[in-house]
């Protein structure tokens, strides 16, 4: 089963609550531990506690304290929206909800409440952070007031909308529909989303949508003269009593909130009459208006009344307060016994909790956000903090890249270069290094020894000792010598050295892991929904059949090591058996050594890239593929064609590349490119660590 569900509504006042609660207690009669997490809630008031999170959290006792609950609120998602942040919003609430994940065996989402009356920015927002998340969806709508075509049709849409971001409906529900409509509803439900995802249809109930009289008191700020444990009263309806008693009292029903001014003690001593008499029904409570309270001998005679009925005094005018009543939207509390009550009745015979669950256990994941994989990313570098070398400390970039590493206490760093240099750059910057070690290679302390340890190397191919010391005045030398040594667990360089000039040391004296014949290269492709692996795009230029093999073993060992599946397309110019030509007939001998040398990986080759990445296409030209329209590692037949594509779909989609990530060296020394951002190095430098940790 997925450690999660998210619930998400698709317009204000839908009744979610009651799914929640619903499926709260359903969860938690099948685990110990189940966790709460709502990432967007109103702004907080004076009070302090969003009602949601302290009914949930004081319902069902959980072990969670109110501000580890929820991410953000409204006005700080819309401020960072507004300063063009939409990631940084993500990102806090990915880091929110993955400290949850980790500590409960189910996480139960509430989204966000549309507060500002079904705004857009909220609908696509809940589909960002359910896709984010990496969780399937239950929708939540609210059928008051809407036609059959009108309401049916807005779930439709919903569901494709989630559907078409690659997220999972497992179910909607079609909350607050007149009884006598319930089937019809659920027939042309059943109709319109025949296929896609299973709704459930649950019927308005009065005592849910009445506000109870504690509701009341706090909307018109009244005054509470009798009956203050009773406030928790639910109304069933309300009505103005101004006509003589005997008139209003044929107007009474069950739960009946009274209405009158202050002075009119003929209705109030008859109402409580009525509600200890047999033959009439139960009021919930009595509200006088007009700022009048009783007179003294009244008040005393109601002091003796027995029955708890609250009686509340109100500044507002009688038509005044009758309609401000009418327009309190009512919440569930978690004093609201009756609500809550009434809520998991209706969520048990409406809604099939134990067929959600049978969904969820056969709920597959559609792979990484890039949110996701970078927050992955992160949290792998920290758990076991590695060193890395940056031979190019002179680089600005570098430095900054360098500065921001260190203070989120993700990996060690060591700078190389000259010290006044690097310094004086830094100044001019205007950033702190002094956290930061350097190193000027010519005066390290095992300058010698590496030199040393060079000739022993690499005598046998001409190198002598002056020959040793000239190497490792070299920054690309001495860093990939201190990785060899053990003194870095990774170096990353390129900034301002081509590739050639960084992988050089490595492949002269740290070399190739055993069973490895050829170094390769993937990116990290982070598209807008996806993370795909891309390779070979850096080192070789022409690999033959048996190189193009490895090359893919290779990437799809790193992308498991990654968290990422490997559905592996091999791609060429045709697919399937369609095309013929040496290049062709090449990547199909590629397509064989793989599932020759490792059966166990899914393989598609030759294969065209929109076969490979289009689910349409991909069934069409190969319908009975495993891998077509899903691949996850792409590799490509040469350089020219796989260091262009990735540059063009870095460049026309705003992609971010990360990479290249070398494969198949004993150690982790990558590459970067001489066009790289302070991102490429940081990103680079993260996955390294993350390498070195495999080490």
């Amino acid at each position: 089963m997925t450690k999660a569900l998210y619930i998400a509504t698709l317009a204000s006042h839908s009744g979610k609550s009651l799914v929640v609660l619903g499926l709260m207690r359903l969860l938690l009669g099948k685990m110990a531990r189940v966790g709460y997490f709502r990432p967007v809630i109103d702004d907080i008031k004076s009070e302090g506690l969003d009602n949601h999170i302290h009914t949930v959290i004081s319902h069902f006792n959980l072990n969670l304290k109110p501000e580890d609950v929820y991410a953000m609120t409204q006005s700080q998602v819309v401020e960072l929206f507004n300063d063009g942040k939409p990631g940084d919003i993500l990102d806090i609430i990915i880091d929110k909800y993955k400290r949850l994940e980790e500590a409960f065996d189910f996480v139960l989402v509430e989204g966000s409440d549309f507060a500002s009356e079904g705004s857009i920015l909220e609908f696509d927002l809940n589909i960002d952070i359910a896709k984010n998340l990496g969780i399937p969806a239950i929708l939540v709508d609210n059928a008051k007031g809407k036609t059959l075509e009108e309401f049916c049709g807005n779930l439709e849409s919903a569901v494709n909308s989630y559907e078409q971001k690659g997220i999972d409906v497992l179910g909607v529900v079609a909350n607050k529909v007149r009884p006598e409509n319930l089937q019809l509803v659920k027939n042309r439900l059943l109709e319109e989303l025949e296929g896609k995802t299973i709704p459930f249809v649950v019927p308005r109930v009065n005592n849910l949508s009445h506000p109870t009289i504690k509701e009341i008191v706090d909307a018109l700020k009244g005054e509470v003269l009798f009956g203050e444990e009773s406030l928790n009263n639910q109304t069933g309806s309300f009505g103005v009593g101004a006509m003589r008693l005997h008139n209003y009292l044929t107007y009474l029903r069950d739960n009946c909130l009274v209405i009158t001014p202050g002075d009119r003690s003929d209705i109030i001593l008859g109402a409580l009459q009525a509600n200890l008499s047999e033959n009439y029904p139960t009021i919930s409570g009595i509200l006088l208006t007009g700022g009048i309270v009783p007179e003294e001998p009244i008040l005393q005679l109601l002091k003796g009344f027995e029955a708890k009925v609250p009686i509340i005094s109100v500044q507002q005018a009688t038509f005044e307060a009758t309609y401000a009543v009418g327009n309190i939207r009512s919440k569930i509390y978690a004093e609201s016994k009756q609500k809550i009550a009434t809520s998991i009745a209706l969520f048990n015979q409406h809604i099939d909790g134990e067929l959600l669950l049978q969904r969820l256990d056969t709920y597959v994941p559609n792979g990484l956000t890039p949110r996701m994989f970078q927050y992955n990313l992160l949290q792998r570098a920290k758990k076991h903090k590695k060193h890395i070398v940056l031979p190019e400390g002179e680089d600005a970039r570098i430095l900054e890249a360098a500065i921001e590493l260190k203070a989120l206490d993700i990996v060690e760093i060591t700078l190389l270069g000259n010290k006044e240099q690097i310094e004086k750059k830094a100044m001019t910057l205007g950033v702190d290094i002094s956290n930061l070690a350097i190193i000027n290679p010519a005066e390290a302390e095992h300058f010698e020894a590496y030199a040393t340890t060079f000739y022993e190397l690499r005598k046998h191919k001409g190198v002598n000792m002056d020959m040793a010391r000239d190497s490792m005045h070299d920054v690309s030398y001495f860093g990939t010598m201190m990785v060899y040594q053990g003194h870095a667990d990774g170096m990353v360089s390129g900034a301002v050295h081509t590739t050639q000039h960084t992988i050089r040391p490595a492949l002269q004296f740290v070399k190739t892991k055993p069973g490895i014949g050829v170094v390769s290269s993937i990116f990290f492709m982070c598209l807008e929904d996806r993370v795909s692996v891309f390779g070979d795009c850096a080192i070789n230029p022409n690999p033959t059949a048996e190189q193009l093999a490895e090359i893919a073993i290779s990437s799809a060992a790193s992308a498991e090591a990654f968290g990422i599946t490997a559905k592996i397309a091999m791609l060429s110019y045709s697919s399937g058996s369609s095309g013929q030509g040496e290049d062709v007939e090449r990547v199909r001998k590629a397509t064989e050594i793989v599932k020759e040398k490792a059966p166990q990986l899914q393989i598609e080759g030759p294969i065209q890239y929109d076969a490979a990445v289009d689910p349409l296409v991909g069934k069409s030209k190969l319908p009975d593929s495993q891998v077509a329209g899903q691949a996850s590692v792409l590799i490509f037949p040469d350089l020219n064609t796989g260091n262009n594509t990735y540059k063009a779909v870095q460049r026309e989609t705003g992609a971010l590349a990360i990479g290249p990530v070398l494969q198949g060296l004993n150690k982790p020394v990558n590459d970067l490119s001489r066009g790289c951002t302070v991102d490429d190095v940081f990103n680079t430098v993260v996955v390294t660590a993350i390498q070195a940790q495999g080490n």
